[in-house]
C-alpha cells in the first residue's frame, strides 16, 4: 500500500465529497439508465458450457489458471454484469476465467434474491467445469461474496481456492463505529444513506440475518481472503471487524487499510490506487490457487494416491 495517497485520489475524493455525495439518494435512477442503454450496446456473453445461467463471460487472455467469479457491487440497487465488464475485464487479462452472474435487485426483489441466483450460477458452473475457483467482489458484491461462500460451505459444495474483497458490505444494519467516525470525511456516504439502501435491498428481512449481513455469521471453514478498505470510509470497520471475526473462527483473513481513497476505488481505473490494489489481489488469487493445487496433488504418506 502507499504510504500517501495520490494527487488524482485527493482531488476525485474533494469532487465526490462536493457533487456526488449530497446527491448520491437521488442517483439510482439515472444510474439505472445508463445501465439500461450500456446493455442495449452491449451483447450478452454468456458462459458457453452454462447458457441457462444469465451473466458474462470473459475467457481469459492466456493459460487460464482458475475460474473467477466477479460478484459486482451497487448497493443491491444498481449494477448488471455488462455494466461492470470493464473491470472484470483487467483479471481476465491477468490470466483468469471471469464469470459476472446476473442476480435480481432491489426494491423489486429483495434478500435474498441475489444470493440466491449467485449460489444458482456458482453450483451449475462447479458441476459443468473443473476448478480451481476463486470469488472477487466489491461492496455489496463484497458481502454478497461472503454470503455465498458460507451457503457453499453450509452445502457442501466445492469451496472457492481464495476471496479476494474490496470495501465490502457485510453489516447492513451499519453498527460499525466508522459509521458515525468517518461519517463527515468518507467522499460518498453518510449513515443515513446506507441505512436506507440497506432497508431497499432486505425488504421485511432482519438486517442482522447472518446470510444477508454476514458479519454476524459463524465465519469457520471459509477459505483465505484479502480484503482492502479505504481509511476514511463510513464502511471501514464492516472490513476490520470482518478479517477479526474471521480470524477468530481460524480463517486466513488479511486486511489492508488504503489512505484517503473512496469507497470501492478499484473500480476507479484511473487511479494509482486503483491498479495498485488491482494488482495486489491478482497476486494473493494466484498464490492461493497455486498453494490449493499443490496441495491437492501432494501425496498423502509419501505415497501417490491410487485413483
Amino acid at each position: 500500500m502507499s504510504a500517501a495517497s495520490s494527487a488524482a485520489t485527493r482531488r476525485t475524493v474533494r469532487f465526490l465529497r462536493r457533487f456526488v455525495k449530497p446527491r448520491i439518494l437521488s442517483l439510482t435512477a439515472p444510474l439505472r439508465r445508463l445501465q439500461a442503454v450500456v446493455e442495449a450496446i452491449s451483447p450478452e456473453r454468456r458462459a458457453p458450457f452454462a447458457p441457462q445461467i444469465p451473466g458474462d463471460w470473459i475467457p481469459a487472455s492466456s493459460g487460464a489458471v482458475a475460474t473467477l467469479f466477479y460478484l459486482h457491487g451497487g448497493a443491491f440497487l444498481i449494477g448488471s454484469p455488462r455494466l461492470f465488464r470493464y473491470a472484470a475485464r483487467q483479471f481476465a487479462r491477468a490470466g483468469f476465467d471471469v464469470f459476472t452472474p446476473a442476480y435480481r435487485l432491489a426494491p423489486e426483489h429483495v434478500f435474498p434474491a441475489a444470493l440466491d441466483d449467485v449460489l444458482r450460477a456458482y453450483r451449475t458452473f462447479v458441476e459443468a467445469r473443473p476448478g480451481p475457483f476463486v470469488i472477487v467482489g466489491d461492496s455489496a458484491g463484497g458481502g454478497l461474496a461472503v454470503s455465498l461462500m458460507l451457503r457453499i460451505r453450509d452445502e457442501g459444495l466445492p469451496p472457492p481456492a481464495a476471496a479476494a474483497l474490496s470495501s465490502p458490505w457485510v453489516d447492513l444494519a451499519a453498527t460499525g463505529v466508522s459509521m458515525r467516525e468517518n461519517e463527515a470525511r468518507d467522499p460518498l456516504f453518510t449513515r443515513k444513506d446506507i441505512l436506507l439502501g440497506a432497508r431497499a435491498a432486505l425488504g421485511r428481512q432482519s438486517a442482522r440475518h447472518p446470510l444477508a449481513s454476514p458479519i454476524y455469521a459463524n465465519l469457520s471453514g471459509l477459505p483465505p481472503m484479502l480484503v482492502h478498505v479505504g481509511a476514511d470510509e463510513a464502511l471501514r470497520d464492516d472490513s476490520t471487524r470482518l478479517v477479526a471475526h474471521a480470524r477468530r473462527a481460524g480463517v486466513d483473513a488479511r486486511l489492508e487499510m488504503w489512505p484517503c481513497v473512496p469507497h470501492a476505488w478499484q473500480l476507479m481505473s484511473f487511479l494509482p490506487e486503483a491498479r495498485e490494489s488491482r494488482a495486489k489481489a491478482i497476486e494473493f488469487l494466484k498464490a492461493q490457487v497455486a498453494a490449493a493445487t499443490a496441495g491437492a496433488a501432494a501425496p498423502r504418506n509419501g505415497f501417490a494416491e491410487r485413483r
